[in-house]
């Protein structure tokens, strides 16, 4: 089973009565967004079908105060924004416990690279962990960088992936700007090698974590088009080059849960809620967090089993509800 974790920023700057938003972003003049920040932990079977919400933190982010003065380094994990990922790493950790037969993979974006979670998952062991690299980390040998160690590393084979399409998106205060970019199927030439990751300096004293690297890249990108390129940073056991396919399938799927924040916001239309305080918008984000699943669910089983009997996902009331719906707007 895939945990992919993510987070997305829900603007509810229109409601400027409501009590207990935070500010997700500032545009160029400095004005301020304001809203709360979803972290979700969405469950993903290895066909893709999703298997429902594992976890989800719906938090009023605050900006940091001019008065502190603290190096990032000096702050606790737990006062981190990104303390989410650990805790939702935990979540699968406790369902691991649930489960001793089933095989747990934690999907994580490149925000979830930082040392302090595979420091949680070396310290409990039963959630691997597969998440995209974002810093080009110094490595104890030679080249003496992650990324040039790996590209350096022998060719083990190619493998064909989907390439999901991408909207476009403005610069925001903590995201870059992106293209926007049509799906496609993409050739990568796939690399690995063992590494140690070594702590930052202000852990200096914790021992060198061992782990796999996997490089992905896209040898002849269409023209005008970048080319698809991943660092994939992973506590599975990657011996064999099956192992590194089967650890870049499982990353593909990671866009279920992009695709899960867009039903949430376009489908259920959870932006568009309007309540005086952010405790109801939680509440009511809670519901609409099972709905969304169930449009997904529906959705993606409607394409692959159009002929599939209603009766599997919607129970007698539901049902009946539907049918009458259904004859009084006939």
């Amino acid at each position: 089973m895939l945990c992919i974790q993510d987070g997305s920023d829900l603007n509810y700057s229109t409601l400027a009565q409501c009590e207990g938003l935070g500010v997700i972003g500032t545009n160029q003049t400095e004005a301020q967004s304001r809203g709360l920040h979803l972290h979700s932990t969405l469950a993903v079977a290895p066909n893709g079908l999703p298997l429902g919400i594992l976890r989800a933190q719906c938090e009023a982010p605050k900006l940091k105060s001019s008065d502190d003065e603290r190096p990032s380094w000096t702050i606790p994990i737990e006062d981190k924004e990104t303390f989410c990922w650990i805790e939702g790493l935990r979540d699968t950790m406790d369902v691991a416990t649930q489960m001793p037969q089933t095989r747990i993979i934690n999907v994580c974006d490149r925000e979830a690279d930082f040392f302090e979670l595979f420091e949680e998952q070396r310290r409990n062991p039963c959630v691997d962990l597969l998440v995209r690299a974002k810093h080009n980390r110094g490595i104890p040998n030679e080249p003496f960088k992650l990324f040039d160690a790996v590209q350096q590393a022998p060719l083990q084979t190619k493998v064909q992936v989907h390439v999901p399409r991408q909207s476009a998106r403005p610069k925001l205060s903590k995201k870059k700007s992106r293209p926007k970019r049509s799906g496609r199927f993409a050739e990568l030439e796939v690399r690995c090698q063992r590494i140690q990751l070594c702590p930052p300096k202000y852990y200096s004293y914790k021992d060198p974590i061992d782990i796999f690297v996997i490089h992905a890249v896209e040898s002849s990108p269409p023209a005008g088009t970048d080319a698809v390129e991943w660092f994939l940073l992973t506590t599975v056991n990657v011996t064999s080059p099956e192992d590194a396919v089967q650890c870049l399938r499982w990353y593909c799927l990671r866009w279920r849960i992009e695709d899960f924040h867009r039903v949430l916001k376009s489908g259920c239309a959870i932006e568009k809620i309007g309540h005086d305080t952010a405790e109801r918008i939680r509440r009511a984000i809670a519901i609409n967090l099972v709905i969304a699943w169930r449009i997904m669910l529906m959705t993606l089983l409607g394409r692959e089993i159009p002929d599939l009997p209603p009766e599997v996902l919607f129970s007698d009331i539901e049902m009946q509800v539907l049918r009458a719906y259904a004859k009084k707007n006939a």
